[in-house]
């Protein structure tokens, strides 16, 4: 394939701040009269952006699945029954258990399996079984090549995408043990690209991508050295796999950036000074607020790389 655009769609993780480019995704179809369902030949989401990416590969309505971080986010991310004395210790056992996250997401995707999607659809996780990556992917590829996961419900490789160490639990999923894929492809992008150019045939110079971020804080742990490195003083416990998540995704975006033209990348995305915990609720207004005040400062940017 060459000559003709085609077109990328690449979704971060970050938790509950996936309510972020789950708005911006509405404000492109409402706003702007966008089929997203249908304006992107290959579709990627990790962790929380997996649940927003699979939503596009199902048609769901992205405004739907905004109302998904506002009704079931606090229960998602409600304390389990700790099996010590006292309270769940993160550095001890995960802080949430993930049936109601599964509960979720097994309604909202219902009992489609990866290989009856039709639309490219890649979803990073990661196999701690094997030491390795683990990605899932839809029915677009030869058939030689399509051995693994014709038959995982979408539902389960979603939650898959989305245990995050320390929050949740990892999965078993088919012979595989399974945690969040933003522990090495936070930022989706950089393996669509090199899945959209391996196995659908497409030229880099052919390709435009579009990338949502979920924001990042400035995260610095100064100078001075300290005595104690554990990982729940020096590092800080979850703001630590929060700082690892955003590293990746700045990597790969800068990546993008030597591999593509700029005029082949929009990435939407913004810096906070405040932290941006992956589990808090309180913060979903100030998202959707950011999302709508990014997408209205660039939509005429945004409307023009999709034309």
């Amino acid at each position: 394939m060459s000559g003709q655009v085609f077109r990328i769609l690449s979704i971060d993780g970050g938790g509950i701040r996936g309510a972020f480019p789950a708005h911006i995704l509405s404000c492109i179809k409402h706003r702007l009269g966008v089929n997203i369902h249908d304006h992107f030949g290959l579709i990627s989401g990790t962790s929380t952006g997996s649940i927003v990416a699979a939503a596009v590969a199902r048609n769901v309505d992205p405004n739907d699945v905004v109302a998904l971080y506002r009704e079931h986010g606090s229960s998602i991310f409600s304390r389990k029954k700790s099996l010590l004395p006292n309270k769940v210790q993160p550095g001890v056992e995960s802080v949430y258990d993930n049936a109601t996250l599964k509960s979720v997401l097994k309604k909202t995707f219902g009992d489609v399996r990866l290989g009856e999607i039709s639309v490219p659809l890649l979803m990073p996780a990661t196999d701690i079984g094997n030491g390795g990556v683990h990605v899932f992917k839809s029915a677009y590829q030869r058939p030689e090549d399509y051995q693994r996961d014709g038959q995982v419900p979408l539902h389960e490789a979603v939650l898959a995408s989305c245990s995050a160490p320390t929050y949740f639990d990892p999965v078993k999923v088919g012979e595989y043990l399974l945690a969040d894929g933003g522990l090495w492809a936070n930022n989706p992008a950089l393996a669509a690209v090199i899945d959209t150019q391996r196995r659908l045939g497409v030229s880099l110079s052919d390709v435009r991508m579009l990338s949502l971020g979920t924001g990042h804080a400035k995260t610095c742990y100064g100078v001075k050295v300290s005595k104690g490195w554990g990982l729940l003083n020096g590092w800080k416990g979850k703001e630590f796999i929060s700082f690892l998540m955003s590293l990746q995704a700045q990597t790969t975006n800068n990546y993008l950036q030597l591999m593509l033209r700029a005029d082949q990348v929009l990435r939407l995305d913004f810096e906070s000074d405040c932290a941006l915990p992956l589990d808090d609720c309180s913060a979903l207004d100030n998202l959707i607020s950011k999302a709508d005040h990014i997408f209205t400062h660039n939509s005429s940017k945004i409307r023009d790389f999709l034309a």
